[in-house]
């Protein structure tokens, strides 16, 4: 049985009035990362290997500066390659290490380039180099696409995580007009900004941040917080993000969120 340091109707309450704030604009977030995706057909495969791709260097960035060099990545005539998969497998490491290096899509020379390449291997290998034929395996469903990555994770290093592999599939959910269903399986992606307002409204402890299992510990927190509430796990991920990125603001009414 989970344990809180807070009661867990007082931070139901906080988690009510944090995603309101968000939905009334009042925690920022007019512009999120991903909003300055291409504008290109909403149900296009572009725009699906646009964010599996770029979602797979999403580690430890600055979102907004990555999200921003895959979109002029995506636009040069000359770099757009690296955002289909069959090109980017029959590419040197070379040849692509230079174009994701060029507007810093890449920043780690070695890491990165290898990181994505092995993203596009897996989808060439396992979907025919579809990112939409991944997801008719498994008839939209996103909490089967998510067992799938993670059954399959050495072939989708990052991507297969336990945060990009949740926030990956909110981000389909959100921008792409695909027939997607089971939103609910998806959990917070307990990046930093999470785990930092988690801990703020008393959803884990300052030991807790200290250990090993910290993103699953917060991840698995949230879902008994939320069980039985009108929220996914995944709704709350943004207002949690906003309220750590803008450095926690006051809930109004508050009495326990530190």
């Amino acid at each position: 049985m989970e344990t809180f340091a807070r009661p867990i109707d007082a931070i139901r309450r906080d988690a009510r009035q944090l995603h309101a704030l968000w939905k009334a604009g009042a925690l920022g977030g007019e512009v999120m990362p991903e909003d300055v995706h291409p504008r290109v057909n909403r149900a296009s495969e572009d725009l699906a290997r646009y964010f599996t791709l770029g979602m797979t260097l999403n580690y430890q960035r600055d979102s907004y500066a990555l999200w921003r060099a895959c979109t002029t990545t995506f636009l040069d005539p000359e770099l757009a390659w690296v955002f289909q998969p069959e090109r980017v497998v029959a590419a040197s490491i070379e040849d692509l290490a230079e174009a994701l290096l060029r507007r810093r899509v890449a920043l780690q020379p070695n890491r990165h380039p290898l990181i994505w390449r092995r993203n596009a291997e897996a989808l060439v290998r396992l979907a025919d180099g579809r990112v939409r034929g991944l997801f008719e395996r498994e008839g939209g469903n996103l909490g089967r696409v998510r067992a799938f990555v993670q059954e399959h994770r050495a072939s989708f290093p990052y991507l297969s995580g336990p945060k990009l592999s949740n926030y990956w599939l909110y981000v389909m959910s959100s921008y792409m007009d695909w027939p997607l269903s089971n939103r609910a399986a998806l959990s917070v992606a307990p990046d930093r900004h999470v785990i930092a307002a988690s801990r703020r409204l008393g959803v884990i402890d300052a030991n807790e941040a200290l250990g090993g299992r910290l993103a699953e510990q917060v991840a698995m927190a949230w879902r008994t917080v939320l069980a039985d509430t009108e929220f996914a796990p995944i709704d709350l991920h943004t207002p949690l993000w906003l309220w750590s990125r803008g450095g926690f603001p006051r809930l109004p009414g508050s009495q326990g969120a530190r």
